[in-house]
């Protein structure tokens, strides 16, 4: 399709989406969030961000760009990003690494903690929370005193809506089948949603133990402390390899000796990275001494 400016479009449909307007919306969406996009996602990406135009009330792509490019397009430029990135998430996903949580990592933890240490832990992509609050679920199954030590997960996502619904911890029910019956009935409490159905609210206990933050993985970070165990799973596969090797290579440092990194399913960590990070399980490394 061709407009009457004779601007031609990657997809079919109500506004012209030229190949420019795909690269000044990839390089942005690179530069801000570290997701690389190719051109096979034209379609993809017209149809997320068309609804951001009519939400807007633009007419056009380019203005979109023109938008986003700007000072004022830092709101949209997050809005943009919401919309690109999908957030699955699911409780317990991928059990194997909460199985080695609770098993491998967390006895030396808990004594360490019940002798007045620090522990802490790191959910790097928290999405809207049920990761973090899995964690913390497999915490207090070994060390049902977490809260009231030296005991923290910290939870940071880029989208800050998904870190609000995360503070409020309120889910459906069917989201929590995953959830082992015995912690699920400890630690959630049920209440009934606006139109009558059965909703999940995370408990004090529960929440008392993570803090939820806004963070860009390849922007600052502002944490000083080092982390015991730091889960980022399926977060690193939208980015092009020279950035997945500096978020591998900015994690080392702020991990204690000893400390578990768990990863996605499809990920590897890579670069400089691999010299201090060892396997041990399953997408699971461990920072040599």
């Amino acid at each position: 399709m061709t407009n009457s400016a004779g601007r031609k479009s990657l997809v079919e449909g109500e506004f012209v989406f030229t190949a420019e307007d795909f690269r000044n919306i990839a390089q942005i969406l690179h530069s801000h969030a570290g997701i690389a996009l190719n051109e096979g996602k034209a379609a993809l990406v017209y149809s997320r961000l068309a609804k951001r135009l009519r939400t807007l009330g633009l007419r056009s792509f380019r203005d979109y760009c023109a938008l986003i490019e700007g000072v004022q397009g830092v709101d949209e430029r997050q809005a943009m990003t919401a919309a690109l990135t999908t957030n699955v998430t699911r409780f317990f996903r991928e059990p194997h690494h909460f199985d080695h949580l609770r098993d491998q990592v967390m006895p030396a933890l808990a004594e360490r903690a019940r002798s007045g240490g620090r522990v802490r832990l790191w959910s790097a992509a928290c999405s809207n929370g049920q990761e973090p609050y899995s964690m913390a679920m497999t915490v207090l199954a070994v060390l049902p005193e977490a809260a009231d030590l030296d005991v923290r997960i910290l939870a940071t996502d880029i989208d800050p809506n998904m870190v609000a619904e995360g503070a409020i911890g309120v889910y459906p029910e069917e989201a929590l089948e995953p959830a082992p019956p015995v912690l699920r009935h400890r630690f959630f409490d049920k209440e009934v949603g606006p139109t009558g159905q059965t909703l999940l609210s995370a408990n004090s206990t529960l929440r008392d133990l993570v803090s939820f933050r806004e963070l860009n993985l390849i922007g600052d970070w502002p944490m000083r402390g080092r982390f015991d165990v730091i889960f980022c799973r399926n977060v690193v596969i939208y980015f092009d390899d020279a950035t997945q090797e500096r978020v591998w290579s900015r994690f080392t440092p702020l991990m204690n000796p000893g400390s578990t990194l768990y990863i996605g399913h499809s990920e590897r960590v890579s670069g400089p990275a691999t010299k201090q990070l060892q396997t041990s399980g399953l997408t699971t490394y461990r920072l040599g001494a």
